[in-house]
C-alpha cells in the first residue's frame, strides 16, 4: 500500500481539481443549511469542491477526503486553474450536452469552479487537518463516525473505468463509516446514460438491510444527471 501511496503522491497529472460550490452540493443533494446543523459529515471525494469550507465557516461540521490531498495545497490550486481553463475550452465545443438554466453560460461556469476552488484552496491552506487523503475503497475513519455521507460527480460516473466489485466495496465503506445515511450523485455515466449496473447495487443495498431511494433532483447541468441515491441504513 506505502508504494501505491507513494506513486499515487507523484502522479498529479492524472488527477483533475475541480470541484462545486457549497450552494451546488445543497441543490445536488436536496438539503438545506437548516437540516445539517448538528451533523457529521463527510464528503468524499470531495477535490476542489468548497463544501467542507462554506459548510465549515457556516457554523456546519464538514470533512473532506480525496486521493487529490497527498499533494500540497499550492500544488493543487495551479492544477485547478490550468484544469478550470482546460474544461471551459472544451466546454465551448459540448456545449449542446448540457443544460444552462443554472450557470447561463460558459463564463457563469468558470466564476463558480473558480470560486470553489479558491474557497476549497484557502481553507485547506488554513485548516488542513480538515482535509484528509485517502486511497478509495479504503477509509481511515472509525465506524459510524459521520451521521451522513456525501459522493458526488465520482462513482456511477466513471464506469468506464471502475468496475461494479470497486463500487460494491466502496458502498460498504461508505456505509461503514455514516451512522445514518449515504447520498450519491449522478446516477448516470459520462455519456448520460443510467449507469448500468445502478439496479443491481440498489438491490444489494437492499438485501444487505439498507433503504434505499432514488430521488429527482432539481439541479441538472449534464443532461439527465438530475437524480440521486439515497442509501438509508437502518
Amino acid at each position: 500500500m506505502n508504494k501505491v501511496k507513494q506513486d499515487t503522491k507523484l502522479d498529479l497529472e492524472r488527477i483533475v481539481f475541480i470541484g462545486r460550490t457549497f450552494e451546488e452540493y445543497l441543490d445536488i443533494f436536496s438539503l438545506s443549511e437548516e437540516e445539517l446543523k448538528g451533523k457529521k459529515m463527510l464528503d468524499c471525494p470531495a477535490g476542489a469542491c468548497s463544501f467542507t469550507a462554506v459548510g465549515n465557516k457556516s457554523g456546519l461540521d464538514v470533512t473532506a477526503c480525496d486521493i487529490a490531498y497527498y499533494h500540497s495545497g499550492e500544488d493543487l490550486k495551479n492544477k485547478g486553474l490550468q484544469d478550470i481553463e482546460h474544461a471551459m475550452h472544451n466546454m465551448e465545443k459540448a456545449k449542446s450536452n448540457y443544460i444552462w438554466d443554472y450557470f447561463e453560460d460558459v463564463e457563469g461556469l468558470r466564476k463558480h469552479r473558480l470560486r470553489a476552488l479558491q474557497n476549497c484552496a484557502n481553507d485547506m491552506r488554513e485548516f488542513s487537518e480538515r482535509y484528509i487523503p485517502v486511497i478509495l475503497p479504503s477509509l481511515p475513519f472509525k465506524n459510524e463516525e459521520f451521521d451522513i455521507v456525501l459522493s458526488a460527480h465520482f462513482l456511477f460516473m466513471y464506469a468506464d473505468r471502475l468496475n461494479y466489485q470497486f463500487h460494491i466495496e466502496t458502498l460498504n465503506e461508505l456505509l461503514r463509516v455514516t451512522k445514518e445515511e449515504v447520498r450519491i450523485f449522478p446516477l448516470v455515466d459520462l455519456e448520460g446514460e443510467r449507469y448500468e449496473h445502478l439496479d443491481k447495487i440498489i438491490s444489494y443495498m437492499t438485501d444487505v438491510g439498507c433503504t434505499v431511494e432514488e430521488v429527482k433532483v432539481t439541479y441538472e447541468f449534464q443532461k439527465n444527471a438530475n437524480s440521486m441515491l439515497k442509501i438509508k441504513k437502518d
